[in-house]
C-alpha cells in the first residue's frame, strides 16, 4: 500500500492522518486541504513525531493540489463545513454535498481505482454524494458512522459496568445520529449478554446518550468531536490495508438487503482489501426491522432533497 490520502486537514482529518501514520500502513499519507498552509503544517507536525512514536510513514501536505494524491489506494474524505447559527438542514447539505462532490471528482481523476471512505456530514448523505459523483461501484465507496457510535456506545458501557471496552462487542444499524437503531440483543461483555448486567431502563439511557453523543460534545467544546471519527475512519483504513475481515457496521448501499433499496446507511460489513466485501442480514425482530425502515425513510428524505438540487453531471 504505497499512498492513502486524507481530504480536509481540521481536526477529523489531521487526527485520521495522525492514527494512520502511527498505525505503519503504508508507504505515505497525503493531507489535502483548501486553506494554504494548514495541511503543510500539520503534517509536518506529524512527521516530526515519527522518530518519538516509532513509525516510518512520511506524511506530508499539500493546498489544493490533487496531482499529489496521484495513485491513492484509500481516500478519506473528512470535507465540509459546520452547521452554523440560522444555516438550515437543506443549506449544510448544499454546501457540504458540493464539496464533497468536487473533491470526489478531484481524487477520482487521479486515482480511479481508490476505495473512498466518507466521513463528511451529514453523514449518509454525503457518501450517497460521493457515490454519485464517483461512478464507480458501490463496494468500494461507503461512510464511516457505525463505527464511530458504536465506540461511544461501548465507552459508555464500559463506565457503566466500569469494565474494560476491550471486552465489549455490539451493533448498531441505520443512520448516524437520532435515526440510529439500537440493538441490545447483539451487545455482549466478554460473551456475556448485556441484558444479564443492566436493565432495560439502564440500557435505554446509555442508548440515548450515544445517539445525542455528538451534540453532548458539541455542547461541552463548542465544536464537533474530532478524536473518535479520525480513529473510526483510520480503523477501516486498517481493516482494508491489511485485508482484515473485520465485521463492522458502515455505511453502506442497499440494494435490496433487509427490505431496503437505494439507499445509504449503517449496516454489519465484512470489510477488506476489496472494500465491502459482503454486506450481513441479521435475522432482526418485527420491532427491530420497523426502526429500521423508519431510519432508511429518514435517510431517503434527506437523500430526495439532495437529489433534487440537481449537483450531479449527467
Amino acid at each position: 500500500m504505497k499512498k492513502i490520502t486524507v481530504i480536509g486537514a481540521g481536526n477529523v482529518g489531521a487526527t485520521c492522518a495522525n492514527v494512520i501514520a502511527h498505525k505503519d500502513l503504508t508507504r505515505e499519507v497525503v493531507l489535502v486541504d483548501i486553506k494554504e498552509g494548514v495541511a503543510e503544517g500539520k503534517a509536518l507536525d506529524i512527521w516530526q513525531t515519527s522518530s518519538i512514536n516509532n513509525f516510518n510513514t512520511r506524511v506530508v501536505g499539500v493546498t489544493n493540489d490533487y496531482l499529489r494524491t496521484k495513485g491513492s489506494s484509500i481516500v478519506v474524505i473528512t470535507s465540509g463545513l459546520p452547521r452554523k447559527p440560522g444555516m438550515s438542514r437543506d443549506d449544510l447539505i448544499k454546501t457540504n454535498a458540493s464539496i464533497v462532490i468536487e473533491v470526489t471528482q478531484k481524487v477520482i481523476k487521479y486515482s480511479p481505482e481508490a476505495i473512498i471512505i466518507v466521513v463528511s456530514n451529514p453523514l449518509d448523505v454525503m457518501t450517497y454524494a460521493a457515490y454519485k459523483a464517483a461512478r464507480k461501484s458501490s463496494d468500494k465507496v461507503f461512510g464511516m458512522a457505525g463505527i464511530l457510535d458504536t465506540g461511544r456506545y461501548k465507552a459508555f458501557l464500559a463506565e457503566a459496568l466500569d469494565v474494560s471496552p476491550k471486552d465489549i462487542n455490539s451493533l448498531l444499524l441505520g443512520g448516524h445520529g437520532d435515526s440510529m437503531v439500537p440493538l441490545p440483543r447483539f451487545t455482549s461483555i466478554a460473551g456475556i449478554p448485556v441484558t444479564d448486567l443492566l436493565n432495560k431502563e439502564e440500557i435505554d439511557k446509555i442508548v440515548e446518550r450515544t445517539k445525542k453523543g455528538g451534540g453532548e460534545l458539541v455542547n461541552l467544546m463548542g465544536t464537533s468531536a474530532w478524536y473518535a471519527p479520525g480513529a473510526a475512519a483510520a480503523q477501516m483504513v486498517e481493516a482494508i490495508v491489511d485485508d482484515q475481515k473485520r465485521i463492522f457496521p458502515v455505511c453502506a448501499y442497499l440494494n435490496g438487503e433487509y427490505g431496503l433499496e437505494d439507499v445509504y446507511m449503517g449496516v454489519p460489513v465484512k470489510l477488506g482489501a476489496k472494500g465491502i466485501e459482503e454486506i450481513i442480514e441479521l435475522n432482526l425482530t418485527p420491532e427491530e426491522h420497523k426502526m429500521l425502515k423508519d431510519s432508511a425513510n429518514d435517510v431517503k428524505a434527506t437523500m430526495k432533497v439532495l437529489d433534487e438540487m440537481n449537483l450531479f453531471e449527467d
